[in-house]
């Protein structure tokens, strides 16, 4: 990847533009204008290198900022944790061994990992086989008790308050806990192979496990027809309602959040260790009420170390993945509070951060650390204020390395596919219903280095629309510094 070579030397308050910038100022209201979008709100900020003002509309409104706000999160986690920061997931056992059977207990320790899938590993089950493997090189082939989770590191909230009810079945809106496997999701892939009329086939990871309930009402139509999707988990359950209708030939994929990750982690270790002909012959169990799970001596069996956090921010901003930043956010609470980890405790701890930098947080609102909550409310002014620390410091080569790449990678690898900004703007997207968001650094055609944060809040134009307004303003002030 290709970095800037930002060095910004001094930041100035976020105020107005200066004077003699109002006709480059009009560059930018003068776009908006055009584009049909000046009923909707609008904040745009942009500074150069030495933290000056060029242009601004709107600094200091106070704008949803969708996923724009992990980039004051992630500023966050690397500053208050580390870039060598790592999570640790132990497995040992209480009781002990006689010939090939472990007479007690398996107890899972949750360190609150958000890494324990796909994203840097080739097979997502890689944990359960090295445990297994563990368990096999000791002699172990039966476990007479049971197989336990601890979570314990993180408070039992799923989710941070505000999110909307209709996104908990996604991806993008898991249950969060200190023991997760696979980002808290099972894999569904759908098979519209059939005759019109006919149900779709449906498989999943892992292992077709009946620890969810899919109840296939989904219908095939025919092949000129669209895709029309329709999943929803019920509320509190592992039952999954799947209602979409395919056309012939059509083959979907989607990840489905499901409830009580922590169980979910230790049912899908049990169904791999009965794979590698290891039996349990106990229960499954969550943080159960006897403490001596916790108490007494537990042998040591192995500990797994996480990617360090330098790696899990890229994750957060390249791929705008909400789990790693939820997830970040509760362990930070526990670096800076202690026990159980919170979300609101996180937050308390990543605005102790702005305000180190000079952010007034009284007029930051979160709700989250992924900005997926729409109560959260910033200023875009904050945004660069953030943007501009973070180039000072010595750690922005890693944070500068998270961001997509214009036309190359991540979100925004498939915007500026034919402009003259493919290459020279590194940043971050951001998307909820009636807002679009963009930020982050420019290198113009003069080589010139520049930080920009647009907000729009409210538009009813078609998003892709809105983010060829996004692209004209960047083109503008690519040719114009």
């Amino acid at each position: 990847m290709r970095y800037l070579s930002f060095v910004f030397i001094l930041l100035l308050p976020l105020l107005t533009a200066p004077d003699g910038a109002d006709a480059r100022q009009k560059g930018i209201r003068q776009i908006i204008q055009e584009g049909g979008a000046s009923d909707s709100f609008w904040s745009v900020v942009v500074m150069d290198r030495d933290g000056g003002i060029l242009e601004a509309v709107e600094p200091d409104r106070l704008v949803r900022p969708a996923s724009i706000q992990k980039l004051l999160v992630t500023a966050a986690y690397l500053q208050e944790l580390g870039s060598d920061y790592t999570f640790e997931t132990t497995l040992c056992g209480v009781g002990g061994q006689e010939d090939t059977v472990w007479r007690g207990d398996l107890i899972v320790r949750g360190g609150g990992d958000p890494s324990i899938n796909d994203d840097f590993y080739s097979d997502p089950l890689f944990l359960f086989e090295k445990w297994a493997a563990a368990l096999a090189d000791e002699g172990i082939e039966r476990i007479e008790g049971d197989l336990i989770a601890d979570d314990s590191r993180f408070d039992d909230q799923p989710w941070p308050r505000g999110w909307e009810w209709d996104d908990l079945s996604f991806y993008y809106a898991v249950e969060l806990s200190a023991l997760s496997f696979n980002k808290n999701v099972v894999n569904l892939d759908v098979f519209a192979d059939g005759p019109p009329g006919s149900r779709p086939e449906i498989r999943w990871f892992p292992f077709n496990t009946d620890y969810i309930d899919f109840i296939n009402e989904q219908l095939i139509t025919g092949p000129e027809t669209a895709y029309d999707e329709s999943y929803r988990r019920l509320p509190g359950t592992n039952t999954i309602l799947l209602r979409s209708t395919l056309p012939q030939g059509y083959v979907e994929e989607e990840p489905l959040s499901i409830h009580n990750p922590s169980l979910y982690f230790v049912d899908t270790f049990l169904r791999y260790l009965d794979q590698r002909g290891i039996t349990v012959e106990g229960e499954l169990k969550v943080n159960p009420p006897e403490v001596s799970y916790r108490e007494s001596p537990c042998r040591f069996i192995d500990r797994h170390e996480s990617v360090p956090v330098s790696e899990m921010i890229r994750q957060v901003n390249t791929e705008s993945d909400n789990f790693y930043a939820e997830m970040l956010a509760k362990e930070l609470a526990v670096e800076a509070y202690g026990t159980p980890g919170t979300t609101e405790n996180g937050l308390k701890a990543i605005e102790g951060y702005l305000q180190t930098v000079g952010v007034d947080t009284s007029r930051v609102y979160m709700r989250d650390a992924s900005g997926m909550a729409p109560a959260n409310l910033i200023r875009a002014s904050d945004v660069n204020r953030v943007l501009v620390e973070m180039a000072r410091s010595d750690k922005f080569e890693i944070y500068l390395a998270s961001l997509a790449e214009a036309g190359r990678s991540g979100t925004l690898e498939h915007r500026f596919g034919g402009s003259p900004i493919r290459g020279h703007f590194y940043g971050k997207t951001g998307y909820l219903s009636g807002v679009r968001s963009l930020a982050g650094y420019l290198q113009a055609r003069t080589g010139r280095e520049i930080v920009v944060t647009i907000f729009t809040n409210n538009y009813t134009m078609r998003t892709s629309a809105m983010d060829r307004l996004h692209e004209r303003i960047l083109e503008y002030l690519y040719a114009v510094y």
